[in-house]
């Protein structure tokens, strides 16, 4: 999968959980997840955006370990959402699955970067 992909892979992903985050029940539990659920789904297409113009590896493992952490968080809240009951696992599914997958192709990366330091 080439950057491009990837860029719109994790763009895709953030619209998916911006639109379930919009669909929580107005709570005041749904409503701390939903801002936590935009924040860091959004974060992780635009810093891999930004992981994508690093000048040097060394720039690329940095920011790269930030959509790491961003895309665990995601995942975090989908969980948090399933423990709770909020929504059933069938409406989550494809999303933890995207988030999975994200984090295995970053960590990945970041392993080949530091390795061809």
């Amino acid at each position: 999968m080439n950057k491009e992909e990837l860029i719109a892979r994790t763009k895709s992903f953030a619209h998916r959980c911006v639109k379930l985050a919009v669909s929580l029940p107005d709570t005041c539990l749904t409503n701390h997840i939903r801002g936590q659920l935009i924040r860091s789904s959004t974060s992780v297409a635009a810093n891999y955006r930004a992981t994508c113009l690093a000048q040097t590896k060394r720039s690329f493992v940095a920011k790269i370990s930030i959509v790491i952490e961003e895309v665990d968080e995601c995942q975090f809240w989908l969980e948090f959402i399933l423990d709770e009951g909020i929504l059933g696992k069938k409406n989550m599914e494809l999303l933890l699955k995207e988030a999975g997958e994200l984090t295995a192709i970053f960590i990945a990366s970041r392993k080949t970067a530091s390795t061809n330091k």
